[in-house]
C-alpha cells in the first residue's frame, strides 16, 4: 500500500479538475467525472510514482463511491415527504404513471429485442426508466425555471420516480442479489424486501417524537456522528437481507425527514453528498474499460433514441393531461431526459449480481450520452419545440392567434 495517500490525492485532483472544467463550461459535472475515471484506471501505464492505474487505492475509492450512493439517496429521502405526495397527489400520480409506464415499457421492449435474459431485462429497464434528479434539479435552478408552470409537473414526476425506484430497486435487488431462480424464490425475496421497507417506515414514523428528543443535541459533531451511524447501520442492515444498501439509505432519509431536525441534517450533509457523490461518478468511470465499449455502442445508441422519443411523448401526454400548454408540456419531456446516478446504481446492481458484463459499458455510454444531451435539450427546449411545432402544429404562433384589427373599413 505504498504511496496510498499520494494516489488518493491524484484521484481527488482529477475529480477537482473535472468539476472545475464543468463549472467553467456551465455544464453538468456528471459526464466530466465519468470521463475522468474512464481515461485513467488499470489500462494506464505507471510513470514513476505517478500511478494512474489506482490499483492500490481501488478498494478505498470503491468504498468512497459506495458512500456517495448512500449520501445521494439519503439526501433524496430527506427532500421527500409523504405530506408533499398527498398535496400534489393528482399531478404526481397522473404525470408519473404516464412517464413510468411509457419509458419502462420501452425499456423492457428494448431489452427483449436485444434478447437479454429476464434479470438483465429488468435491470436494463431500470437503467433506461429513471431520470437523474440531480441533473434535472440543477438545470431548473441554473436556467431559473423554478417558477415555470411546468416545474410542478417535473418535480412531481421526479417524486413519483423516487417512489417507483424504491419499490422497483427493492424487488429487483431481491431477485438479482439473492440469486433467486424461481418465481417462488423471487416472490419470497420481494416480500421480505417490501416488508423491511414498510417496517422501517412505520417504526420510523411512530418513533418521530422520540427522534425529535433524541436528536436535540447542541453539538454539531455529536449530531453528525449519530446521523452517520444511523445511515450506515440502516443501509448495512438492508444489505444483509439482500435489499440494495441504497434503499436503506433512502429509508433512513425518509424517516429523518419527518423530524423537526430535517433542515439541520440537510445543511450538514450537503458537503458530504457533493464530495462522495463526485467520487461515486469518478469510480464508476474507473470500472469502465474504454477498449471494451465497442460492443455496447449500438445498444446504447438504440436505447438513447428510444429514451428521447419516449421522454418527449411522455412529457407531452403528462403535461396536456393537466392542461399545460404544448410548449410547457414539451419542456417537461426535454427537461427530464437526463440519466445519471440511478442508472448507474442499477448497472452496479447487475454487476454485483453477476449478470451479463455488457450492462456496465452499456450503462456507461447510455448515461454519458444523455448526461450531455439532457442539459443541451433543456437549454434549447424552446428551439426544439418550435422546430417540431412546424411539423405537428400543436400550437399556433402568437401572431396567428387572432387577426389584426382593420383600420380601412374593409371586412
Amino acid at each position: 500500500m505504498e504511496h496510498i495517500v499520494f494516489e488518493v490525492g491524484l484521484a481527488l485532483t482529477l475529480v477537482a479538475a473535472a468539476a472545475l472544467l464543468s463549472a467553467r463550461l456551465r455544464f453538468s459535472v456528471v459526464p466530466f467525472l465519468i470521463l475522468a475515471g474512464m481515461v485513467v484506471g488499470p489500462h494506464m501505464p505507471k510513470l514513476g510514482i505517478i500511478d494512474l492505474r489506482f490499483i492500490h487505492t481501488a478498494p478505498l475509492l470503491e468504498f468512497m463511491g459506495r458512500l456517495g450512493v448512500l449520501f445521494l439517496l439519503f439526501y433524496l429521502g430527506l427532500e421527500f415527504s409523504l405530506g408533499r405526495l398527498i398535496k400534489a397527489g393528482r399531478v404526481i400520480v397522473l404525470g408519473g404513471t404516464i412517464y413510468i409506464a411509457l419509458n419502462f415499457g420501452l425499456g423492457v421492449g428494448f431489452a427483449w429485442l436485444m434478447d437479454w435474459p429476464l434479470r438483465e431485462m429488468l435491470v436494463a429497464a431500470g437503467i433506461t426508466t429513471i431520470s437523474s434528479s440531480a441533473i434535472v434539479a440543477k438545470m431548473l435552478v441554473d436556467l431559473k425555471r423554478t417558477a415555470n408552470p411546468e416545474t410542478e409537473m417535473i418535480l412531481g414526476i421526479i417524486m413519483f420516480e423516487d417512489i417507483f425506484l424504491a419499490v422497483y430497486l427493492t424487488l429487483v435487488s431481491g431477485l438479482v442479489l439473492s440469486g433467486a431462480s424461481s418465481f417462488s424464490q423471487a416472490a419470497t425475496s420481494a416480500v421480505i424486501a417490501l416488508g423491511f421497507m414498510l417496517a422501517v417506515l412505520v417504526v420510523g414514523r411512530k418513533a418521530t417524537p422520540w427522534l425529535n428528543r433524541a436528536l436535540d443535541i447542541s453539538s454539531d459533531e455529536v449530531f453528525l456522528l449519530i446521523i452517520f451511524a444511523t445511515l450506515l447501520l440502516v443501509a448495512g442492515l438492508s444489505e444483509t437481507i439482500h435489499v440494495a444498501e441504497a434503499i436503506g439509505a433512502l429509508l433512513a432519509g425518509l424517516v429523518l425527514a419527518e423530524t423537526e431536525h430535517r433542515q439541520r441534517i440537510e445543511h450538514l450533509v450537503i458537503p458530504f453528498r457533493d464530495f462522495f457523490g463526485a467520487m461515486f461518478f469518478f469510480h464508476f468511470g474507473l470500472t469502465i474499460d474504454p477498449y471494451a465499449l465497442g460492443g455496447a455502442v449500438w445498444p446504447a445508441l438504440g436505447a438513447v433514441a428510444l429514451t428521447l422519443a419516449g421522454n418527449f411523448a411522455a412529457g407531452m401526454l403528462a403535461g396536456r393531461s393537466v392542461r399545460l400548454s404544448p410548449r410547457a408540456s414539451s419542456n417537461v419531456g426535454l427537461t427530464i431526459v437526463s440519466r445519471g446516478e440511478f442508472s448507474i446504481i442499477m448497472a452496479n446492481l447487475g454487476r454485483n449480481g453477476g449478470l451479463l458484463p455488457i450492462l456496465q459499458p452499456f450503462a456507461a455510454l447510455y448515461v454519458l450520452i444523455l448526461a450531455i444531451l439532457g442539459p443541451l435539450l433543456t437549454m434549447q427546449s424552446r428551439f426544439v419545440f418550435e422546430q417540431l411545432n412546424k411539423i405537428f402544429h400543436w400550437q399556433r404562433p402568437p401572431e396567428m392567434k387572432e387577426d389584426p384589427p382593420r383600420v380601412d373599413g374593409t371586412p
